[in-house]
């Protein structure tokens, strides 16, 4: 009898054990009507070069589908009436919809679609991107809040011309203040000098870190590809810092092993982009051939330092936006749409 009742009284915790196991796995029931993040306050957007420092927070509300959950926030913009069919990237965040940026870096995104020194309509929205907590069986969400429309005018950059460097590129300045910067495809068998367009002044290279104006000796890279070229005209100095994102993994051609696939950049558009045909297995992105800064995840959420990205055999055009240039291990990075051709 004892024997009996000690089985029974173990059944019963058995089944209950199940059941709150059960209760568990299915206690987090999407809302049958979510609530999208909102645009609560935009700041003006007026912007100058006096105040290109300055920083400008775009306020939203949280999106609400109903459980406790993981959310990217991500600004964005389009032209007026493009409904998002081109969007730009503006910023993004973790768990924080008050969006922040400088007027310059704004400035700056906003120039390869609108004009300098004019008004223009654009259509602003925050887009989330969630993600439950693990073990919950809801997949990732994304909603839009509703689009506010502001009257933007954004100030030209002064910029420095790259003579002979094989292609049309420049480096500007953010701030006017002799300090200029941008990314640029180098060649190492073409020296090239920087021209100052409102001045026609040539500056040519002094030695390996420095400037002179009306120098005969071009600047040369040390490798080919793209850098980060800065140079300060009043000081009289430059620098060239090599910054290219390559594709890595075990589905491209030479697998986990250096070199990476290389991408081009698209200044018109903020983009890296790459066509290429790889294998059954895993990518990731990754700057200079190296593991200090890459991006994994999820093609909609790249993270620095995350999970390899699964994808098949095939032919594709990959298009990677960077967000977050200076963002580290845990935060996101970027995102990006992989196409098969």
């Amino acid at each position: 009898m004892k024997k009996n009742l000690i089985i029974y009284l173990t059944v019963i915790g058995l089944i209950g054990l199940f059941s709150s196991c059960e209760n568990d796995e299915t206690r987090v029931v999407m809302s049958a009507s979510p609530v999208a993040p909102t645009i609560q306050t935009m700041p003006d957007l007026t912007l100058t070069r006096p105040t290109g420092n300055n920083v400008l927070t775009f306020v939203g509300t949280p999106v609400d589908p109903g459980f406790q959950a993981s959310v990217n926030y991500y600004l964005e913009a389009c032209a007026a009436g493009n409904n998002f069919a081109n969007v730009i990237s503006i910023v993004s965040g973790i768990q924080d919809t008050a969006l922040k940026i400088t007027v310059s870096d704004l400035n700056g995104i906003l120039l390869k679609y609108f004009p300098a020194d004019a008004v223009s309509t654009v259509d602003f929205r925050i887009r989330s991107v969630l993600v439950a907590d693990v073990g919950t069986g809801v997949k990732p969400l994304m909603s839009n809040s509703a689009t506010k429309t502001a009257e933007v005018t954004l100030y030209g950059l002064p910029r420095l011309n790259l003579i002979n460097s094989g292609i049309d590129q420049k480096i500007e300045s953010a701030l006017g203040d002799g300090k200029y910067v941008g990314l640029v495809k180098l060649d190492k068998t073409k020296a090239f000098k920087l021209k100052d367009p409102d001045t026609n002044i040539e500056y040519g290279a002094k030695n390996a870190t420095e400037l002179v104006a009306g120098g005969a000796t071009g600047l040369v890279s040390p490798d080919n590809g793209w850098y980060n070229l800065s140079a300060d005209t009043k000081a009289l100095t430059y620098k060239m810092d090599a910054y290219m994102i390559g594709l890595i993994g075990s589905a491209t051609p030479n697998g986990w092993n250096t070199p990476d696939q290389k991408m081009d950049y698209d200044a018109a558009t903020g983009t890296w982009k790459i066509t290429i045909t790889l294998i059954d297995g895993m990518i990731k992105f990754r700057l200079n051939d190296g593991w200090s800064w890459n991006l994994g995840g999820t093609p909609d959420k790249l993270v620095v330092d995350a999970s390899d990205i699964p994808i098949t055999a095939g032919n594709y055009t990959i298009v990677l936006t960077i967000t977050n240039p200076k963002s580290v291990k845990g935060e996101v990075g970027g995102y990006c749409k992989i196409t098969k051709n």
